[in-house]
Formats: C-alpha cells, sequence, structure tokens
C-alpha cells in the first residue's frame, strides 16, 4: 500500500478564513498492495482513494482494560480543553477527542457545534464524523446552515463517515446551492460514499459545475450512485479542461468496466501526460478486453516506472495472455518497483518454470522485489524457495517478513512451523491506537509499513493453514492458548491479513481460524 497526499477535507484547522480543505494523507488501494511513496502520480492516488471508498469503514476493535483506564482520565482532560476561552485550544481538544473515538464524548462535542468561535465548531464537526455515530446526524446536518463554510464543509464530509441515506436531501441542498467551492466538493464526497440513487440529478448538474474539484467529485459520486448510465455521462469528461476531471473519468470508466469507452480512453492514453497514463491504465486493466490487452502491452516500456507498474498489475488482473511474457520481462527491470510489480503479477499468471527467475529475485539488491517474489513462491506453490523463505523471516524488513510468514503458511512448510510457533508466542495483536511505523530494510527511510501491525494475524493465519495439515499438537496448543487470551472483540474483529495480488483468505475473523483445526484434530 502507499501514502499518498489528496485535497480532502480534513480534521485539521485551516489556516485561512473561508477555507474547508487542507491537505490530508489518506490510504486506499490501486489493484494490489505496493511501497507506500510520496512520489506517486496523483491519477493513482485518485484512483485508490475511489476504492477506498466504497469500503465500509472495519468495526471498532477491542481495547485493552488498561487503555480504557487511561482514555478515561485522558477523557477528561479534553473535555475541559472543549470548554477553553482559546478557540485554538478548544478546536485541538475536539480533534483528539475525535481520535479516541469515545461515545461519552458525544454530548459536549453536540454542544460545542453551537460554540460561538467557528474553530470550534469545525473541529466538533470533524471529530464527529470521526467518531461517526449515527446519534450525531441531526446536529451535523442543523451544522450544515452554519454561516462559516469552514463547518458546513466538515460536517459534510462528517455526514460522508456516517453513510446514512436520510441525509440525502440536505447533503444535495447544499450541492446545488451553497456559494463556496469547497462545501460543494465536500457535499458531492457524501452523497458518492451514501450511494443514494435520490442524488443523481444533483450529481449530474454538478458535473458542469464551475469549480474542477467539484466535476471530479461529481464524477466519481455518480460512479457510486447506481446510475446504470453513469459511464456514458461521465465519458465527455475524459477530455476535460482539468487534468484531475480527466482522471476522474477514467477511474469511474474503469470501475464501470465501460467497454463502450475502452476506445476513447485507449486514444487518449496515447497524448496524454505521465500523471494521468497510470489512471488510463488501470481502467483499461479493469476493462479487460483483448483491445486493452494490446494497448497494455505497447504501454509497457512507457518511461514512467509508475505507468509500467500499473502496466503489470492491470495485465494480471485481466489474465490476459501476454501478461506472463511481459512480468518475465519487466523482471529485470531498472525500476525496482517495477521489478517488485512484475514479481507480484508473476504469481498470479506465472507457472513453475518461473521458479529459477524467481529465486533469483530473491538476491535483488532491494527489499520490494525480494518481498513480491516470496508472494508469488507462495503462491505458485514452489516448495523449492522454502529454505530461502525460511531465511527471509530475519530480514530487517518489516515488508519482507511479512511475506514470508504468509508464503510459509501458503506452502505449508512444517519444518517451519516451530519457528512461526515461536513468533506467535511473543507476537500481540496491534490495537486501533497503533501507528504504522517506518522501514528501514535497506538501512534508510524507505516507506510507511503497516506490516508490524498484521504480523500477529498473519503468524496466526500460516500456523493454522500448517496445523489443518500437519496436525501438529504443539501449534494447535499454541494457537488455543494464544487465541483464548484474547479479549472477545479481538477473536471477531475482521483479521488484517497480507494482500497479494490475486491471493486471500476466506476467513473473515481470527475466531474462524483454530475451530477449523479443532474440527480437524477431532
Amino acid at each position: 500500500m502507499r501514502l499518498f497526499a489528496l485535497t480532502v477535507p480534513s480534521r485539521a484547522e485551516s489556516s485561512e478564513p473561508g477555507a474547508a480543505h487542507t491537505t490530508a494523507r489518506v490510504w486506499g488501494r490501486v489493484l494490489a498492495p505496493s511501497p507506500r511513496e510520496a512520489t506517486v502520480p496523483s491519477s493513482v492516488a485518485t484512483a485508490r482513494l475511489s476504492a477506498a471508498r466504497q469500503r465500509r469503514s472495519p468495526p471498532a476493535r477491542a481495547v485493552p482494560p488498561s487503555a480504557r483506564e487511561a482514555d478515561g482520565s485522558k477523557l477528561k482532560g479534553l473535555l475541559d480543553e472543549l470548554e477553553h476561552i482559546d478557540g485554538g485550544r478548544a478546536n485541538r481538544a475536539a480533534l483528539r477527542l475525535g481520535e479516541l473515538r469515545d461515545g461519552r464524548a458525544l454530548p459536549s462535542l453536540h454542544a460545542a457545534l453551537a460554540n460561538p468561535d467557528p474553530r470550534v465548531r469545525a473541529g466538533a464537526a470533524s471529530a464527529l464524523g470521526t467518531i461517526a455515530q449515527s446519534k450525531s446526524r441531526t446536529f451535523l446536518e442543523s451544522a450544515l446552515s452554519d454561516r462559516d463554510p469552514r463547518v458546513r464543509g466538515q460536517a459534510a464530509y462528517a455526514l460522508s463517515r456516517l453513510k446514512d441515506r436520510r441525509s440525502t436531501s440536505v447533503l444535495v441542498e447544499r450541492l446545488e446551492h451553497d456559494p463556496n467551492a469547497a462545501v460543494r466538493y465536500a457535499s458531492a464526497l457524501a452523497l458518492g460514499r451514501i450511494g443514494d440513487s435520490r442524488a443523481i440529478q444533483a450529481l449530474e448538474h454538478a458535473l458542469d459545475d464551475g469549480s474542477d474539484r467539484v466535476r471530479r467529485e461529481a464524477v466519481l459520486a455518480l460512479e457510486r450512485s447506481g446510475d446504470p448510465m453513469a459511464a456514458r455521462k461521465v465519458r465527455r469528461f475524459v477530455g476535460d479542461s482539468a487534468r484531475r476531471v480527466r482522471i476522474a473519468a477514467a477511474v469511474a470508466m474503469g470501475l464501470r468496466r465501460d467497454r463502450g469507452g475502452a476506445r476513447l480512453l485507449i486514444e487518449h492514453l496515447r497524448e496524454c501526460d505521465s500523471w494521468e497514463r497510470p489512471a488510463l491504465v488501470i481502467a483499461l486493466g479493469r476493462i479487460g478486453t483483448r483491445e486493452c490487452a494490446i494497448a497494455l502491452a505497447k504501454a509497457a516500456d512507457d518511461p514512467e516506472r509508475w505507468v509500467r507498474v500499473c502496466v503489470l498489475h492491470g495485465l494480471a488482473e485481466m489474465r490476459a495472455p501476454i501478461a506472463a511474457k511481459v512480468a518475465r520481462a519487466k523482471a529485470s527491470d531498472r525500476a525496482w518497483a517495477v521489478r517488485g510489480a512484475a514479481a507480484l503479477a508473476l504469481g498470479r499468471v506465472g507457472n513453475r518454470t518461473d521458479a529459477d527467475l524467481l529465486l533469483s529475485l530473491l538476491d535483488d539488491p532491494h527489499p520490494w522485489p525480494r518481498r513480491g517474489a516470496i508472494y508469488a513462491l507462495g503462491q505458485l506453490g514452489i516448495k523449492e524457495g522454502l529454505p530461502r523463505i525460511r531465511l527471509a523471516l530475519h530480514e530487517p524488513d518489516p515488508e519482507i517478513r511479512l511475506a514470508a510468514i504468509w508464503a510459509l503458511g501458503q506452502l505449508e512448510d512444517r519444518e517451519g512451523v516451530a519457528r512461526l510457533v515461536q513468533l506467535l508466542r511473543t507476537a500481540r495483536p496491534q490495537f486501533a491506537s497503533n501507528r504504522p511505523t517506518l522501514a528501514r530494510g535497506d538501512g534508510s527511510v524507505r516507506l510507511v509499513s503497516d506490516a508490524e501491525s498484521r504480523r500477529f494475524d498473519a503468524l496466526v493465519q500460516a500456523i493454522a493453514r500448517i496445523a489443518r495439515s500437519s496436525q501438529d499438537p504443539v501449534a494447535i496448543r499454541v494457537l488455543e492458548d494464544v487465541l483464548g487470551s484474547l479479549p472477545p472483540g479481538e477473536l471477531d474483529r475482521p483479521a488484517r491479513l497480507p494482500t497479494p495480488i490475486g491471493a486471500g483468505d476466506s476467513s473473515a475473523t481470527l475466531r474462524e481460524f483454530f475451530p477449523r483445526v479443532r474440527r480437524r484434530r477431532k
């Protein structure tokens, strides 16, 4: 996964009167996980953000008792700060209350929406969106009529987090009549996340808005609105005067798999700049026609490395006949990101004859191709790589260690289960308050990684998979002890697992891993 900087409504206080937006970091996905870098074209960011918006937020994760006690004392202090006469301090307190996600703060935050300082009202609206409980809906809808555009924008964005269809009408009214472009943008974003068909007409009108940011968000929202004609309606925006709108149109057409617009995208691919080409390549990969595959194969030698990365993901996604040939050729690309994408693509479209190539990538000087090769060896079932994969458990890069855990489970490595059990004995699940850490796999800061937060779940998955086949009593007992020591909320939350391209696990929760092992044991 990559970290992107996009302009969206932020929880942070705006430094300019009348502004409701600031640069915020947004997580999203294109077609597969990849290293988080700040140099990725905004077209890829838009594609990933659009896909991320369609997913529901995961349920709150269990918090250990000690953390709850600490949060209780912190809550009291922040509630006192929220009433401070200094609007800046009260604003910061509101934002931190949102980060706690504690429902006990809701009454105070609701009251803060009537504070005379617009900074406090904006902070309270943002915090209510972060906590995202339905009881805040009516308060936020009232805040849409606030005299300050910062407050209206934050209220609209908060309603987008609630995803309540009952807010559609008030958001439509803001989109159609609000004089501030930032508020109209946030309203279009909220309507897109809600996905109510009643907003289709308003979104169509917003396609001609004077603000390119509003047009871009209207294009993406229309794609999610359920309108069967959405793809045709946004085709004309492939030639919009604003780059961000052209990118959004390509993303929408790709998500709708608009075969009728494929030729238009292919023609535009020949003349657009390097910031737009990744979005067009992704869209063509999703549409997946033979004509698209030919266009992607021609783009495999594009001078921009992120275009080549997207070509590999796109060809692997559509499983085009030429995909394996292109991936093998790009395994020796000069760019490490392309070599890593080639390895991941081979995991999906390659075969056992690629064993030597993938094993050679384990000697790549950069960690990312090594990571991709480990995932591919696991997906293709190439057990010749097991000795090297076991050694990867000791790599300094957390992303490589995570890939090795997943691959050992996928290959059902009975010899490596003892090391996995040893790691699980000392591993602990990462709670919601834990943040991604910097990975320094090659001696320098390369990426922001959440691999450590996925390690516990990956270990449980891998050991459970091996135990199902080997019925190793030690592995089963350790699984039982570790999973039995977790609070119920942790067992029932969605498992955070490694997700190489084309791979996944049918288990939805940690609780589901051990019962399978136990049933086999019986």
